[in-house]
């Protein structure tokens, strides 16, 4: 029999894809596409084994670890034994004079005439420096001069009236009261020329006090006057001289080094543009603290030079005295919140924390004023890796050797 087999178009079973045999999907995938997958899943993973060892992985020991069981590590250690060091303080400050003395009008003033001196010339004690018109005065002067002489000619009158009455009541022909009279007219009058000499006597020294003249011997540091200028007590200062010509350095310094210092220690000081430092000698110690910097001023003598100008910028150096004590490198010397310690090596081999206290810091090394003697073997660096108890290797070195070099 013939049938006419009919499919209905949409029900027809779609045929199966092939499959590739070796099992990475369809057959129909490019080769290229392949290897990419391939390499895809080795670098996965290569990563999963390597987060493994990297969480499982025992922790390193450290070559400076001195557990149990462990290696020791090898130190260096210095015994610095002692050493005298010369300390020093370094301070800041100014240059002054050591007694400056202001000068100013001293009567009643005037007009200048002449001025006699300059800034920077010496003057000997009572020098005039300035001198101011008196006309006025040599006039008044005049008119007081005559009228003593005016007062002992009263004085004379008077007297010669008490002679003749005194030989006149012999007589009887003047009572006793006349001449009682007479005797105080005539003390009046000698009495008047002595007031008219104190008053000639005032005038002639305030003639005297118009002249501004130097207190004592000195340089004259500034002027500050001119010939015409009006001048009067309450013209201030117009001249100022350091006396003797001493000069000083004021130099400032914390109140820790202050306490360090003593009247007579020497100090060289170095004005700012200076090549050459001048030596002097701490004459005065400031008895007080500004309580706002918590600084003192130590005030150091310097001779007369003319390289020394007041107002000047310096430095000082200034010599603190000798101490004898243990001299460290500073990669010895630690600290933390409880201070300054270092290292030191005991009998066993094995470091102790020693508490320290430091003092000057020299091209040489730290000086250490207290917490050794100078025997101990102190380990002089990498201390930053040990702790308390450890164990170590020391290796000696010099002090010469461990210490720096002046200028290195």
């Amino acid at each position: 029999m013939n049938y006419e087999s009919t499919i209905k178009p949409g029900l027809q079973s779609a045929p199966e894809p092939a499959i590739d045999h070796d099992g990475f999907g369809p057959s129909s995938l490019p080769g290229d596409s392949r290897v990419r997958v391939i390499l895809v899943a080795v670098l996965i993973v290569l990563a999963l084994g390597l987060a493994w060892y990297l969480m499982h992985r025992a922790p390193a020991v450290p070559s400076a670890g001195a557990g149990k069981g462990g290696q020791s590590q090898s130190v260096s250690v210095i015994t610095p034994g002692r050493t005298s060091v010369t300390g020093t303080i370094t301070a800041s400050g100014t240059i002054a004079a050591r007694r400056e003395m202001p000068v100013g009008v001293a009567g009643e003033g005037g007009q200048v005439e002449r001025v006699l001196v300059d800034a920077g010339d010496w003057v000997r004690a009572g020098q005039v420096l300035a001198v101011v018109d008196r006309s006025v005065q040599v006039e008044q002067i005049a008119g007081q001069a005559a009228n003593i002489e005016v007062q002992r000619a009263n004085a004379r009158i008077a007297q010669a009236n008490l002679d003749r009455a005194l030989k006149l009541v012999e007589r009887g022909f003047i009572s006793k009261a006349d001449v009682d009279r007479l005797a105080a007219t005539r003390d009046a009058a000698v009495a008047q020329v002595r007031v008219a000499a104190a008053a000639l006597g005032q005038l002639q020294a305030s003639n005297a006090r118009l002249n501004i003249i130097a207190p004592a011997a000195g340089l004259v540091l500034t002027r500050g006057v001119e010939p015409g200028q009006i001048v009067s007590p309450g013209s201030g200062v117009l001249f100022r001289i350091a006396k003797d010509g001493e000069f000083e350095m004021q130099a400032r310094l914390a109140e820790n080094d202050l306490a360090r210092l003593t009247v007579g220690q020497s100090a060289d000081v170095m004005p700012v543009g200076m090549s050459q430092p001048f030596t002097g000698q701490i004459w005065q110690l400031s008895p007080t603290i500004d309580t706002q910097t918590r600084e003192g001023v130590a005030r150091i003598a310097l001779a007369y030079n003319a390289a020394l100008r007041p107002g000047g910028f310096a430095s000082a150096q200034i010599r603190s005295g000798t101490v004898s004590a243990p001299l460290l490198p500073e990669s010895a010397i630690l600290s933390d919140q409880k201070g300054a310690f270092v290292y030191v090596v005991g009998g066993n081999n094995k470091v102790e924390r020693r508490a320290v206290k430091t003092g000057e810091v020299t091209a040489q090394g730290i000086v250490v004023i207290e917490g050794l003697s100078g025997s101990e073997r102190v380990v002089m660096r990498a201390g930053g890796f040990l702790n308390p108890g450890d164990p170590v290797r020391p290796v000696v070195v010099k002090p010469s050797a461990a210490m720096p070099r002046p200028g290195a």
